[in-house]
């Protein structure tokens, strides 16, 4: 399923994996208000339930943005009322055993109407920008739970770049998520933009997670400060206690399991 944003020549803001951590996606929020940035200039690649304590109250206020939203795994699954979260993780490894408790509080913790609203969420989101065509999605076309990493083969990128020109013709740059790193790859097609996801840091020590700005043509990550505290205290009081509350404030995952070996520990930390 396609949706077409038409044409946006101001400043987009780009943001995935608001992870249930209301306090992220009401500093995200700020910040577009403190850029005068609507919601209709908001686009976010998708799981906007997750890890967090507060999975009814992200939905709501992600809902009331008005930002466009592309469907993750984490809608697909949870709007289905599957059993799992459909992350993509090995089956038997530390992130998959993880992803069992925070995955039924949030099946628990959404309603209908959030169901509802997450099975009408668009596999792929379009638009133009300053004369060039964007595709939005979450984590690759082939597979919504793929991880594209920047150190990925050139062979996955121009995979997926085939599958979604073949669904929606041709594009100029592709947006997407999933991995919870931000980062900009310029491939034989174009670009290929991660602005990194606000619920979780990206393994890199610090608090801060990360969103994108598209202005003028132009794309930088930046960092996203807020109330980390407040949102691990969430989480301990939800029994959410798996080592993603203690990641808000070291700023590293639970596990690394997942990443490429060139991706681990302090190799991010000045990203």
């Amino acid at each position: 399923m396609l949706r077409d944003l038409g044409v946006i020549n101001g400043p987009v803001l780009l943001f995935g994996g608001p992870y249930s951590n209301a306090q992220a996606t009401r500093a995200l929020f700020a910040e577009a208000k403190a850029r005068r940035i609507s919601g209709g200039d908001m686009i976010c690649t998708g799981d906007v339930v997750a890890y967090g304590a507060a999975p009814q109250i992200t939905v709501e206020l992600i809902r009331r943005s008005g930002a466009a939203v592309v469907a993750g795994n984490c809608e697909r699954q949870l709007g289905a009322g599957a059993s799992d979260c459909g992350c993509g993780f090995a089956a038997g490894s530390t992130c998959d055993q993880l992803s069992r408790n925070w995955y039924a509080h949030a099946l628990a913790h959404v309603d209908a109407a959030a169901r509802a609203w997450m099975r009408a969420c668009p596999d792929v989101i379009s638009f133009r920008h300053q004369g060039a065509r964007y595709a939005v999605l979450h984590g690759g076309l082939t597979d919504v739970a793929r991880f594209v990493w920047p150190s990925s083969d050139a062979a996955v990128f121009e995979e997926e770049w085939q599958a979604v020109e073949a669904a929606i013709g041709s594009v100029d740059h592709i947006i997407a998520g999933h991995c919870g790193l931000a980062f900009i790859r310029d491939t034989a097609r174009g670009r290929w933009i991660n602005p990194g996801v606000i619920g979780l840091p990206p393994n890199d020590g610090r608090q801060q997670t990360r969103f994108g700005l598209l202005d003028g043509g132009e794309i930088r990550i930046h960092r996203l400060s807020y109330d980390a505290e407040a949102a691990a205290t969430e989480m301990r009081r939800a029994g959410l206690t798996q080592g993603y509350e203690t990641a808000l404030l070291s700023g590293y995952w639970p596990s690394e399991e997942i990443l490429p070996e060139g991706l681990r520990g302090p190799s991010l930390a000045s990203g």
